[in-house]
């Protein structure tokens, strides 16, 4: 089963706005963002999560992060918990929904055995992540992973205020509580290891801790450490627990390419209405799946068989399986489906594909049969911000 333990986090000091300091994920940040965020405050965690080269300093930006970290620890702006602890993390947006989990170090092992992957993922570089992990010795921002222990929410659940809160820029409220008492400890170790844990969000940056550990453990000649971890964020497996978005698709192809006919090997396409405002802004608030070029909606209504076809009851899958029958089809995602719909429209691509949201009780299914879901398939909302705890890597 999984190892989970409490850990010493730094933190920044409660005199430090935490909005000032908070960052989105650094996949996700763009470079006017991050010059937004880096220009908010001299201790941003952007800073370090997505650093810079330093010219005028001499050091690249691996090195500048970790000495940015090093400065801010010690001039008091990051201090650390006395003992090693377990961190409640809350996230609720604008709407009133909760994500509610606990941050703790999770035992690095091998993909597949108590570590399930959640979904595939598109092949992408790591050597950036390694080099900062290698750098700053300090785990900057949770992976996401998923409990199949039912209850575990129960044990973190807070009504008291917290220990540190911050609101991003959608209007998320992320609080933080220290959990230091060692029943709740105790507790919490014994439920997370008790069932295996799925990976939701940090596919790369597990994989990254991996390569970590091998590197350390080979010069250590095998010596555990702190790099046999890594930090994470827990999150019940449960309907109540999480919000899954879809990840939509527009699809190029080549000149010529019936679209109707390709779709239609696999899907009843009803007719919806026009590519208007309004007609495509009613398929979108419906969840259903749809078929949008740069005239007219379609409905896609998958066949029987092709369920058996792909094998799969997801519709990731699906549309998979019908652009494969195109050749020369390309994909891109986007989470937004005013994005989809724009590119469409402005030429960008010759269709948009609107998929449904997978479900929690989907996510569930797949992971207690060990199979991973297609790339792409989810997008968990919201996300972690970092700098609400990081965790130092020590030898």
């Amino acid at each position: 089963m999984p190892r989970f333990e409490p850990f010493a986090g730094l933190r920044y000091d409660a005199s430090v706005a935490l909005d000032a300091v908070i960052a989105p994920p650094y996949d996700v940040v763009g470079p006017e963002e991050r010059a937004e965020l880096a220009a908010r405050h001299r201790a941003n965690a952007i800073h370090v999560e997505l650093p810079v080269d330093d010219a005028a300093g001499g050091l690249d930006r691996y090195a500048k992060a970790a000495a940015l970290l090093a400065q801010w620890i010690e001039d008091g702006t990051l201090l650390s918990d006395t003992a090693p602890v377990f961190y409640a993390y809350r996230m609720t947006v604008p709407g009133g929904e909760r994500t509610t989990g606990v941050i703790g170090a999770l035992a690095c092992e091998p993909i597949g055995g108590d570590i399930l992957p959640h979904e595939q993922t598109i092949p992408k570089d790591k050597s950036d992540r390694l080099d900062l992990l290698r750098a700053c010795h300090a785990n900057l921002s949770p992976i996401w992973g998923l409990s199949l222990t039912e209850g575990l929410s129960s044990l973190y659940e807070q009504t008291k205020p917290a220990d540190a809160a911050a609101t991003d820029d959608d209007g998320v409220l992320h609080e933080l509580w220290v959990l230091d008492d060692p029943s709740t400890i105790e507790a919490v170790t014994l439920s997370v290891d008790a069932s295996p844990v799925v990976i939701a969000d940090g596919h790369h940056r597990y994989e990254t801790a991996l390569a970590y550990q091998g590197e350390r453990r080979a010069e250590r000649e095998g010596v555990r450490g702190d790099y046999d971890l890594v930090m994470t964020l827990v999150v019940e497996l449960a309907p109540g627990q999480l919000t899954v978005r879809p990840i939509h698709r527009t699809v190029r192809v080549p000149p010529g390419t019936d679209l109707l006919e390709a779709f239609g090997k696999w899907f009843d396409c009803v007719h919806a209405g026009p590519n208007e405002e309004d007609v495509v802004e009613a398929v979108a608030d419906s969840d259903v799946l749809a078929l949008i070029s740069r005239g007219e909606v379609w409905l896609l209504n998958p066949h029987e068989d092709a369920y058996q076809a792909a094998d799969s009851d997801l519709d990731s899958s699906l549309v998979a399986m019908a652009v494969d029958e195109i050749p020369g089809a390309t994909v891109q995602h986007h989470h937004d489906w005013r994005t989809v719909v724009s590119t469409v429209v402005a030429g960008g691509a010759d269709a948009a594909v609107l998929l449904r949201p997978v479900t929690v009780a989907q996510i569930g299914e797949w992971a207690r049969a060990r199979r991973r879901m297609p790339p792409k398939s989810t997008y968990f909302h919201p996300k972690p911000r970092t700098g609400m705890v990081f965790r130092p890597v020590r030898d």
